[in-house]
């Protein structure tokens, strides 16, 4: 048994977070029902190039473990079908802006008549309430209003990006987290078995990550700038380049770390200069300091720095491009590059599950799907018989 088995998730989301979301589920035993627009899919099935065969990358990485139904919401039919399915759904994950759903008589107070155990999960980029609730949003826009990309880039340079969606993905992360500590509600005495409504607002979900730099403007008053690849409040912790141009991380958390830090370095003499004896020191000398390491570290290869201080027990380690990270032997071992077979593909690498259940492990099960793929499976589950499923491809209702 895998933790989430006899779960069914019905998705109707697109793009990342809400896909992230029911991914998460669905690698852990969730059956997640992805449904999507007939004919076109969710966005992201055209989001390219690259493509592998026909099929989107940014598709196939992020909806594994589900099934297709298309559904055309805008008809009664296709909205009776769906509440057909929400009768025994334990779970509704949407990212539409707000009031879609309810539009089409499909919101939660609805699904509530139908199934007053429901979680119901809408994920959006400001949330259900609050001036800005109607405004449109992409990762992009969520990175620069949340304040996130005002701390990320070099020391005096421009706002930068992450280079994944990190707001898209830690919503859909959230969302995860909510839907399971509903259900958990939903199935303790408590809870008499009731579900709830999940407001997740992509803002929030960068905000609440803002964790100890918003403490530093909580604390000071003023806003934390970019400094690139440093660290606000230890130094040194960041990148370095050595003498073959390649880039590696230093991290010294602490004052037995800066001992052992200048014992790697062979700069033991740093140790005991008043500039730099505590971190403090270190922080208010930044410049000088960083700026002499910069100049010592151009004397040996990355690699060989890496080597000198993880002998020493120094946290240090090399800035790894994908195909790097990808023939890591550490990432091998743990499994997070894995193979699965694909209907017009022949097989797929995707990502492995991150989170390593003793009793309950989660699994690459289904293939991300093709569109509409499982469309007479579930209909005939139902109760539909071949014949009006034939139909109501033909009408457009799937």
């Amino acid at each position: 048994m895998r933790p989430l088995e006899g779960i069914k998730v019905l998705d109707l989301t697109r793009a990342l977070a809400g896909p992230f979301c029911a991914t998460m589920l669905g690698d852990y035993g969730a059956d997640v029902i992805k449904i999507e627009r007939p004919g076109a899919g969710d966005d992201t099935r055209g989001w390219g190039p690259p493509f592998i065969g026909e099929e989107s990358a940014y598709f196939l990485s992020v909806n594994r473990n589900k099934r297709s139904l298309t559904l055309n919401l805008r008809d009664e039919q296709a909205q009776q079908i769906f509440l057909k399915l929400a009768a025994d759904a334990d779970v509704i994950v949407e990212n539409f802006t707000p009031d879609v759903m309810t539009n089409f008589n499909l919101g939660y107070e609805d699904m509530k008549k139908v199934n007053p155990g429901i979680v119901y999960c809408s994920i959006s980029g400001f949330g259900a309430s609050g001036p800005y609730r109607d405004r449109p949003a992409y990762d992009q826009i969520m990175q620069g209003v949340s304040g996130l990309m005002s701390i990320t880039g070099d020391l005096g340079g421009d706002p930068q990006k992450v280079g994944i969606a990190v707001t898209d993905i830690g919503a859909g992360m959230w969302a995860a987290f909510a839907v399971m500590a509903a259900l958990f509600h939903r199935n303790s005495p408590s809870g008499n078995g009731e579900g709830q409504y999940i407001d997740l607002s992509m803002l929030d979900a960068q905000i609440a990550w803002m964790t100890y730099q918003a403490g530093y403007y909580f604390a000071t008053g003023d806003a934390p700038q970019r400094l690139g690849a440093a660290h606000p409040t230890l130094v040194p912790y960041q990148g370095f380049k050595g003498g073959d141009g390649k880039f590696f991380n230093v991290a010294v958390g602490s004052e037995r770390l800066w001992e052992r830090f200048c014992r790697g370095i062979d700069r033991t003499e740093l140790k005991d200069d008043p500039d730099y004896a505590t971190n403090g020191d270190r922080v208010n000398h930044r410049s000088q300091l960083v700026q002499m390491l910069e100049e010592h570290f151009r004397s040996k290869d990355a690699d060989d720095w890496v080597a000198d201080l993880q002998a020493v027990s120094v946290p240090a380690g090399p800035i790894n491009d994908l195909k790097d990270v990808f023939n890591d032997p550490q990432v091998q071992h743990r499994e997070m590059l894995l193979e699965m077979p694909h209907p017009t593909l022949g097989s797929i690498q995707q990502t492995g599950l991150p989170i390593k259940f003793s009793a309950t492990p989660g699994e690459l099960e289904k293939h991300p799907p093709l569109l509409g793929e499982h469309n007479r499976q579930i209909l005939n589950d139902l109760g539909y018989p071949d014949a009006e499923i034939d139909q109501m491809a033909t009408s457009g209702v799937i």
